[in-house]
């Protein structure tokens, strides 16, 4: 029995995920989530054999949150779902440690074989994703151009153009108010910029939120 943990900040989305998923023999829904931070949080406990994590969750993205699964529970595969073909989310979630990836406008025909596939050690990349360029990648260990910031800068940027507050990003992220200004500040240097409307900017082009 395969057991799943499903992630998606649309509740309507989820719940059909999970219908489609628990029709199938041999597969049952252990956990569920309603963004990033909840989700890895799901995974720490339920340990399930495949964790589906859509892109874009509040808090925590589906690619932050697969890293923090990927090194928490090595076990669990994890299969991204996304409405997005842009080469770049595609890189960045293989990157992060997913074993699939399936645009969420395919899921009811390739979610099924994607979390079979993923489940037995493979890989699945949705029909329309050019997979053998993306192979190509990681066989070279070609990298897209550097992004000066560090995983937890990261999550404290997302959270901030979330607009929670000081106290909030580290009451989520279990550090202390001092550790959050302080990667604020070191966010804030490392891309020259001044305040939090440029902030938001940025994570709007990172993919970190949605316009």
């Amino acid at each position: 029995m395969l057991r799943i943990l499903v992630a998606d900040d649309h509740g309507i989305v989820r719940s059909g995920l999970m219908m489609l998923l628990e029709r199938q023999d041999g597969i049952h829904v252990v956990a569920e989530a309603e963004d990033g931070v909840a989700a890895v949080e799901a995974a720490i406990r339920e340990h399930p054999d495949v964790a589906i994590l859509d892109v874009s969750m509040p808090r925590k993205t589906g690619l932050q949150a697969a890293r923090e699964i990927r090194a928490h529970c090595p076990d669990t595969r994890v299969l991204l779902l996304s409405m997005h073909d842009d080469e770049r989310y595609v890189y960045d979630a293989v990157k992060a440690g997913a074993s699939g990836y399936v645009l969420k406008r395919q899921a009811d025909v390739e979610l099924i074989d994607a979390v079979r596939a993923v489940a037995g050690g493979g890989r699945f990349l949705s029909a329309t994703v050019d997979a053998g360029e993306m192979q190509e990648w990681l066989d070279r260990g070609d990298e897209q151009p550097h992004d000066p910031l560090t995983p937890r800068e990261m999550d404290v940027v997302k959270l901030i153009a979330e607009a929670y507050t000081n106290r909030q990003i580290a009451e989520i992220l279990k550090v202390s108010e001092k550790t959050v200004e302080s990667h604020r500040a070191n966010v804030l240097g490392k891309l020259g910029m001044r305040d939090r409307v440029e902030l938001v900017r940025y994570a709007i082009r990172r993919g970190l939120v949605e316009a």
